[in-house]
Order: structure tokens, then C-alpha cells, then sequence
């Protein structure tokens, strides 16, 4: 019987952990950090609000990054059987034709679109996640989709069928007014019954007997294994490694981590840069009774697979942090620009040899001037969309600052280097080739692999909730395929 441990129970490590269940060979143990039962929390599973994504939240790690030199952010993961899951928007868009085309290119025939088609097929058609448009009967959803019409973009209802971009609804998880987490999806009791499920089990770094991983050292001792996956997401998977000794030799040496293996881990890391454009509405728009925070989107720019995202948030932000019934009488929204091909990267590192610590997280956004002028072309395309005659009678006013300084460059990056924030979409961390084969193997050491969204090599056009799955998926199969 091989024993297998997986570190992560999100959205790429519960789908893993499942499929090698299914094996009889194997005995798999999935730890998580957080608790086991956390979608169980009224909060966390009412779909009208993201409670969650509060940095106070006990499901959310908050990781203190910095975003630019001088802008500090706290980074919105998952804490809890669920994953990030457990806090985000839930939306579940798929992969595009040119992200499974870079991901072939970067892990080989392993990785090939037609593989990776016939996994996608399987969540969709028969797998556990059910995704449906989110619905548009909030009347900022429809004055939304009107003035993009007036502008001239075209229609795009299903973001899942691989349609030129365009203005549509956002494809959900959320079902009967709750939040369904990737724990509820494909955790059932027959699947619990085949594997065990750790909470409250953080992993401080891997254990090796020479260059092969025997375990997982925890706060509560060390888990013995045959093989270890590491699920912990690109900011969580990344740390583990460096932790462990498997990242740039020099960093290590700097921190005084013994070095396992040379690998670039966390010198490429990949995430959205977006902005927050806040509005005031004539009157509340937004109702408790409504199951979702975020049902619309636009899809524009200059690639063919559309690399702005401007998504319509119809709750305001109090609420949506509190959920609370009061927050609703604000009448204000906000449209989140997102920039979904920055060239821009970011880097994860060590603080100190402490495996407890957090890594030291440098966004390196706006590096690249690309970036920041493609952030500038989104904010002015948003307040363009408010100022059409759809949105008149609804939006009463636009954030004065951003107006201000919306017909000079100079004064408009400034406002965006002011109000810069994350998709939180994080990626790259450990990618395909450079620090993991094709089949998720770590290089130069034996016994672990990494399989989360820390190996794609980008940021995938879209959201990476539905790639996370894909890979958790796609991973087991190789796993399992293999004597």
C-alpha cells in the first residue's frame, strides 16, 4: 500500500486527493491547516456576501505582501477544509484555448490540449462542480450589460464556450443562495470514507531521508509518507519548499536553510494587478435576498482573449465584508478593472529559516510601464460604461479623485498606484519545467510533487479557480497512470 500525503485541501488538493482514493493501492492522508468543517459556517456559505474575503476572518490567512515598494496589501487564502474556495467569488470559468496551449508548452505532450480538453470535459459534463451564469436581475447588472451594448460589445452569455469576450454573466458555484465550496463538491461521505482527512494540521516543511521526501513535519510531529503532493496554492506551496530547502541556492544560504535542491522557486510569480472604482447610486441596489456579490463582467482589450476585465460588484463593500443587513442602505457599487496579462512578475522568499514565518511576498506590480497604461486604458473604458446613457438615473457619482485625474497620465497612474490592488488569481510559483517536470515531480529530489496553480507558468487569462481544479484533476491521472 503506497501512502500518499497531500498538503492542501483547496481547490486543486481535495480533487487530487479524491481521484487517488479511487485507487486501491493507495492510502492518502489530506492535511490542512485550517479546520475541517469550516463551510459549515452560516457566514462563509451565504452567497450574497464575501465575509471571508475580511482580513479578520478566521478562514482567511491575510498574508502581509507588498504590492508595489510602497503599497502594503494583506493577501485574501483560504484557511479551513475548502481552501480559498471557502472566501472567493466563486466564480468558475474555464481555461481558454491559449492557456492550455502555454501550459503544453511548458510541461510537453503530458500536457497537451487534447488531454487536457477530455479533464475539462469530465468536471463539466460529470464531475462534482455544478456551474451556472450568475443571475442578472439586479438592475445595475442590466443598465451594465445595456451601456457595454451601447458601446459596441458584443454579447458573450456563456464565458464557458469559448466565444470572442464580450459582456456577459459571471459562470457561478453558488447554488440555492449558498456558497458551494470545492469540499462540499467533491468531499461526499462515500469519498471521506476512502481517504483521511486532516484538519488543523499546518505543515512547517518537508522531511527527507537524503533526496527523498519521507514526510510532512507539522506543529504536531512528523506524518510519515511514501509520497507527498503539495495543494497549498502558489503562495503556500512555494513557502514549503523554501522551507524545505528547495529554492535558490544563494536565497537559502542568505537565510541559513541547508539547500536540497537549486531550483528558481518563487522568482516568477504570477498574479492580476486590479483597481477598485467605487460609485454611488441613486438608491441601494443591491438586496440580501440576492445570492451573489459579483454576476457581470466585460471582457475587452487588446488580445484576442480579451485582457481587461472590468466586473460589476452590485453590494457595497461593507456589506459584502459584514454582511450585514444595515451595510445594504449604502447606495453605492463598484467595478473592479483587471489587468489579466501584466508582464509585471513578483517573487516569494524566506524571511528568516523559520518555517512559522511568513514568506516575505513582493507583488512587483507595475514594473513594466505596459502594465500601468494597460490599467489606465481599463479605468478610463469603466467610467466610460458609467457615463452611458444606461447607467442615467442610477449612478449619481463617480469617485471625484478618479475623475480628477482621468484626462492626464501622469495624474492617473497616480491615482492607480494610490488604489492598486490583487485578483488574488496567484500562480508560478514553482512552474512546469523550470522547477517541476511534467508530471509535477520536483527536480533533483525524489518522492514529491507539486500540484496546484504554483506550476502553471502564468496566470491563466481568466480566473484560476476552474485551472486549480484542472490540475489537481489532471495531476492525479498522470500520478495514478504511472507502475
Amino acid at each position: 500500500m503506497i501512502r500518499t500525503v497531500v498538503v492542501g485541501a483547496g481547490a486543486a488538493g481535495i480533487p487530487l486527493a479524491v481521484r487517488l482514493s479511487d485507487d486501491p493501492r493507495r492510502s492518502v492522508v489530506l492535511l490542512e491547516a485550517g479546520a475541517d468543517g469550516a463551510s459549515d459556517d452560516a457566514g462563509l456559505r451565504d452567497g450574497s456576501a464575501l465575509r471571508g474575503a475580511d482580513p479578520a476572518h478566521a478562514a482567511n490567512w491575510a498574508h502581509p505582501a507588498h504590492l508595489t515598494a510602497s503599497r502594503p496589501y494583506a493577501v485574501a487564502r483560504g484557511r479551513g477544509v475548502g481552501g480559498s474556495t471557502l472566501i472567493n467569488g466563486g466564480a468558475f470559468t474555464l481555461p481558454r484555448a491559449s492557456d492550455l496551449a502555454a501550459w503544453e508548452r511548458a510541461g510537453g505532450p503530458a500536457w497537451s490540449a487534447e488531454a487536457l480538453t477530455a479533464v475539462i470535459d469530465d468536471i463539466t459534463r460529470d464531475g462534482p462542480v455544478r456551474v451556472a451564469p450568475t443571475p442578472q436581475s439586479n438592475p445595475a447588472s442590466a443598465a451594465f450589460l445595456a451601456a457595454c451594448a451601447e458601446r459596441g460589445f458584443p454579447a458573450e452569455p456563456d464565458r464557458n464556450a469559448g466565444r470572442p469576450p464580450g459582456a456577459g454573466p459571471v459562470p457561478s458555484t453558488f447554488a440555492g443562495g449558498e456558497r458551494v465550496s470545492i469540499d462540499r463538491a467533491y468531499l461526499t461521505p462515500e469519498a471521506r470514507r476512502r481517504l483521511e482527512v486532516r484538519g488543523d494540521q499546518r505543515a512547517l516543511r518537508i522531511a527527507f531521508d537524503g533526496d527523498r521526501a519521507v514526510g510532512v513535519e507539522t506543529d504536531s510531529g512528523v506524518i510519515p509518507a511514501d509520497d507527498v503532493v503539495l495543494c497549498a496554492g502558489a503562495l503556500g506551496s512555494a513557502r514549503l519548499l523554501l522551507a524545505s530547502g528547495i529554492g535558490p541556492a544563494g536565497h537559502l544560504d542568505e537565510v541559513g536553510v541547508p539547500v536540497v535542491a537549486d531550483l528558481p522557486v518563487g522568482r516568477a510569480f504570477d498574479d492580476h494587478p486590479s483597481i477598485a472604482i467605487d460609485v454611488r447610486t441613486t438608491r441601494p441596489v443591491g438586496s440580501a435576498d440576492e445570492p451573489f456579490a459579483l454576476p457581470t463582467s466585460l471582457r475587452a482589450g487588446a488580445l484576442p482573449d480579451g485582457d481587461l476585465e472590468i466586473l460589476l460588484s452590485v453590494k457595497p463593500p461593507a456589506y459584502l465584508r459584514t454582511g450585514a443587513p444595515g451595510a445594504l442602505q449604502d447606495p453605492a457599487l463598484q467595478l473592479l478593472v483587471t489587468l489579466h496579462a501584466a508582464r509585471s512578475r513578483g517573487t516569494i522568499a524566506l524571511r528568516s529559516a523559520d518555517p512559522r514565518e511568513d514568506p516575505a511576498i513582493d507583488y512587483g506590480y507595475l514594473a513594466h510601464a505596459e502594465d500601468l497604461g494597460r490599467l489606465r486604458a481599463g479605468a478610463r473604458l469603466a467610467v466610460e460604461l458609467l457615463r452611458a446613457d444606461a447607467f442615467a438615473g442610477l449612478v449619481a457619482e463617480v469617485d471625484t479623485s478618479l475623475i480628477a485625474a482621468l484626462d492626464d497620465d501622469r495624474a492617473l497612474d497616480a491615482w492607480i498606484r494610490a488604489h492598486l490592488g490583487t485578483a488574488l488569481h496567484t500562480c508560478g510559483s514553482a512552474p512546469l519545467g523550470a522547477v517541476v517536470d511534467s508530471h509535477g515531480c520536483v527536480r533533483g529530489v525524489r518522492g514529491l510533487r507539486v500540484a496546484d496553480t504554483a506550476i502553471l507558468p502564468r496566470a491563466p487569462s481568466r480566473g484560476p479557480y476552474a485551472a486549480a481544479v484542472v490540475v489537481g484533476e489532471h495531476v492525479a491521472r498522470l500520478l495514478r497512470a504511472e507502475p
